[in-house]
């Protein structure tokens, strides 16, 4: 079963941030087989815009968790999960 992962980031993303280097360091850490970023730079406007995304490219299982920058501007999970779907 293919699984999708929502990461809805709390906070201003870094000016230089680039968010497909945060999908590829989250998909090493987290076992998903797409990764979606909420953030105003990724073209994302919310949850069910992301969740929509994922289950049209096939993914049966989507879980949503909150991440955040830290101080010197890596996203950090906050380790919570809620499944959305699956």
């Amino acid at each position: 079963m293919k699984s999708g992962l929502i990461i809805y980031v709390v906070g201003k993303e870094p000016a230089n941030w680039d968010a497909d280097s945060g999908k590829k360091t989250i998909k090493q850490n987290i076992k998903a087989d797409l990764v979606e970023i909420i953030t105003t730079k990724t073209g994302h406007f919310d949850v069910i815009d992301a969740w929509c995304s994922l289950m049209i490219r096939g993914m049966k299982r989507i879980t949503c968790m909150i991440g955040e920058f830290t101080p010197n501007g890596n996203l950090a999970l906050t380790g919570r999960e809620l499944r959305l779907c699956g």
